[in-house]
């Protein structure tokens, strides 16, 4: 199976910047989607972007298009999460994730996510 390890969450204030790595292993070609998902206290999880495997077309959720950034370093292994600035509202526990090889529903459709690392945390202060 595909294990997803996170790294790079901390507390920052509002305005400041966050970079979260995602390292991979077990990848193969059965993995359509990789995405970030976040969860904050009381609230349900939601999707905050997206990349298509094949066809390298990436997806964000309206909250934060034009200020994070999902990207992939095949060489090694790693799915990042440029986050810029960053506003109070985007505190929660950030959770990397992977599907298998259906495509058939929309990006943020969580129950196509079959692999979840464990998250990390980010806290923004005003």
């Amino acid at each position: 199976q595909v294990q997803l390890m996170e790294s790079g969450g901390g507390s920052v204030q509002a305005g400041g910047t966050l970079r979260l790595s995602c390292v991979a292993s077990g990848f193969t070609s059965r993995t359509a989607r990789m995405g970030w998902f976040r969860q904050a206290p009381g609230k349900e999880r939601e999707g905050v972007a997206a990349f298509s495997t094949g066809t390298g077309s990436t997806y964000y959720s309206s909250s934060v298009k034009g200020r994070f950034t999902i990207s992939q370093d095949n060489a090694k292994n790693t799915l990042y999460l440029q986050m810029n600035s960053l506003k109070p509202e985007d505190t929660a526990m950030y959770y990397c994730a992977a599907t298998g090889p259906v495509l058939s529903v929309a990006w943020y459709t969580e129950g196509q996510y079959h692999y979840w690392g464990q998250g990390t945390q980010v806290t923004v202060s005003s």
